[in-house]
Parts: C-alpha cells; sequence; structure tokens
C-alpha cells in the first residue's frame, strides 16, 4: 500500500490513512484481542499516509526518501541495541517520562491541527531555522525513546505469558512508532534541506 500511495499520492490517502489509522488504533486499544485482524489493515492504510506523504516530500526535495528511511532504520537498531545491552533501562520512571512527553506532543499536535482551522499556528512548530530544527529534534528524541517501551512490551509479553493475541497487538504499537519516527524524520530532513 505505501507503492500505491508513493505512486499515486493523493490527498485522500493521506488524510484517509491516517484518520483511518487513527481509528483503528483507538479499537484496538479498547479491543486487543481483534489485534490479529486490526494489525494488518492498521498497517495497510498507514502504508496509504506514508506512500502520499513520502511523495510531497519527495517531489519538493531530491534524495530526501532514502535519507529518511536510512535514519529511520538506524535510529531503530541504535535503539534496539542500547535496550539489549542494557545501556538504557527501562524502568517504571522512565516509562512515566516517555508517556508523559508522548502525551505533551499529541496534545500540542491537536491544538496546532485545531487552530490550523482558524488561521493560526504555533510559533517554531513546522518551522525552519535553529528553533524549529531543535524542536523537530527534540520531537523525534521522544518517538526513539518509544521504541525502548515497544521493546520492553514485547518482553514483557513473553516474559509473562501474555495471550497470542498481544503479538500481533505489540507489533502493531511497534509500527505505530516507526510511522511517527519517520514522518518526523523526514520532516526534519526537509528543514534542514530548506535551511540551506
Amino acid at each position: 500500500t505505501a507503492v500505491i500511495g508513493f505512486t499515486m499520492p493523493s490527498q485522500l490517502f493521506m488524510w484517509g490513512g491516517m484518520l483511518v489509522g487513527l481509528g483503528v488504533v483507538i479499537f484496538a486499544s479498547m479491543k486487543p484481542h481483534l489485534s490479529p485482524t486490526l494489525a494488518p489493515i492498521y498497517a495497510a492504510v498507514e502504508g496509504l499516509f506514508v506512500g502520499s506523504i513520502s511523495a510531497i516530500y519527495a517531489s519538493m526535495f531530491s534524495g530526501i526518501i532514502f535519507q529518511a528511511v536510512s535514519l529511520t532504520i538506524a535510529v531503530l537498531f541504535l535503539m534496539l541495541f542500547f535496550y539489549k545491552t542494557g545501556i538504557i533501562k527501562v524502568t517504571q520512571k522512565l516509562r512515566s517520562g516517555i508517556i508523559m512527553a508522548t502525551g505533551a506532543i499529541m496534545v500540542v499536535y491537536l491544538l496546532s491541527f485545531a487552530l490550523s482551522f482558524f488561521g493560526i499556528s504555533i510559533p517554531y512548530l513546522h518551522e525552519g531555522g535553529l528553533m524549529g530544527i531543535g524542536i523537530s529534534l527534540l520531537i523525534i528524541g521522544v518517538a526513539a525513546m518509544n521504541l525502548l517501551l515497544d521493546f520492553d512490551n514485547f518482553e514483557k509479553g513473553e516474559k509473562y505469558g501474555a495471550p497470542k493475541y498481544m503479538e500481533w497487538f505489540s507489533a502493531m504499537g511497534l509500527l505505530i512508532t516507526l510511522v511517527w519516527l519517520y514522518v518526523e524524520i523526514l520532516r526534519l530532513v526537509a528543514l534542514v534541506s530548506s535551511s540551506d
């Protein structure tokens, strides 16, 4: 579906993929036992979103997709290395901090989205320059830290013998984090490219 979204980008794929994906995630959170069905649906609609948004950025900046994909994969493996070696341990305090930071970012995103209907934008959030790049790096840092929670969910699920459907639920959680991380890195590379 990402290839379809990339080769035939449209606002319908982008917004539809994002909103349907959000709906699927909310539904899966309430009914995790349906994850074996919902996770592939989420992956399919999110592919349309990722493909479409990638096509938009690719039309503005040459080589940006390769850079964003490479950086996303690099961050994934770096965080996996930090997790598996125990360099960063997922304690309850760290988990709470990451969840609070993620929640704060989501509130700012929702506020920004709501204010955009009135022609108001939150300063620096979608702008270039050092401040905009700094905010983007901070958001990428929080997204990367969410990978640690995803890895920990897999490990705890195995350790405590979680039901089989939780594999799908946890995999969907990892995919959500990777999509968020990729989109943020894409935006950062675009900000850096436009400020050159």
